[in-house]
């Protein structure tokens, strides 16, 4: 009896051991999914950036001021990320203008590069107004962004900003367009092919709503640059 009890036990715990390697071996793999690591890094000079330059991590947020998941990320996501990690030091953080929605998207980017340009504090307000001014999801893709809803939205949020400046920028300044361009040209060399896209330190997370993904990353590279 006591040799049958034996092998009982060692059975159990060979198919224990068994599992438990298949469960190992399967979340690994989709933690693998989580993430693709970039060839290069990607090139923030000169971009909308907040947070210590001495930060151990560099995230970049590939985003679309016409994207509905978008603007959920900068409601949810971000303000536990800027509260935990940017205000704290251990993150720097960028934006990246994607232009998949067309003329709309070029010209809100055109919009937040002229503010970036006169004031680079003001542009992350500004940023946010746009984002704020989205309509309901069911109708993010009726035509809102225009020069005049532009120019009402950086009145009412960044009244210093000169408006005769953003008008001309909006409508004639190439050297905007040129910025904007710039940000087309990162997309693509970066593979960025849905927003928003977040990269931490060359990482492209899968799920960019993952906060306990993220979160983990940060750590992971804070850590392993003590």
């Amino acid at each position: 009896m006591k040799q049958k009890k034996g092998l009982v036990v060692i059975t159990l715990l060979i198919v224990f051991l068994v599992v438990l390697s298949m469960f190992l071996i399967k979340n690994n793999a989709v933690q693998e999914k989580k993430s693709t690591v970039l060839n290069e890094a990607i090139d923030i000079d000169g971009q909308p950036t907040q947070g210590e330059k001495s930060a151990p991590v560099s995230i970049v947020e590939f985003g679309d001021y016409k994207c509905p998941s978008c603007k959920q990320w900068g409601e949810t996501v971000y303000p536990k990320l800027r509260n935990e990690f940017i205000d704290t030091g251990k993150v720097q953080f960028s934006y990246i203008n994607v232009l998949f929605h067309g003329e709309e998207s070029i010209l809100a980017a055109k919009a937040s590069e002229s503010v970036y340009r006169q004031d680079k504090k003001a542009f992350w307000t500004f940023h946010k107004a746009i984002y704020e001014a989205q309509p309901r999801v069911e109708q993010h893709d009726a035509p809102w962004v225009t020069e005049e809803s532009l120019l009402k939205i950086a009145e009412k949020s960044v009244p210093k900003i000169d408006q005769k400046k953003l008008t001309s920028d909006l409508r004639n300044e190439a050297d905007i367009l040129d910025e904007v361009s710039k940000d087309d040209a990162l997309v693509k060399k970066h593979g960025v092919e849905l927003t928003p896209t977040i990269v931490i330190n060359g990482v492209k997370l899968e799920d960019p709503f993952d906060y306990e993904t993220i979160s983990r990353v940060i750590e992971e590279q804070v850590t392993a640059d003590e």
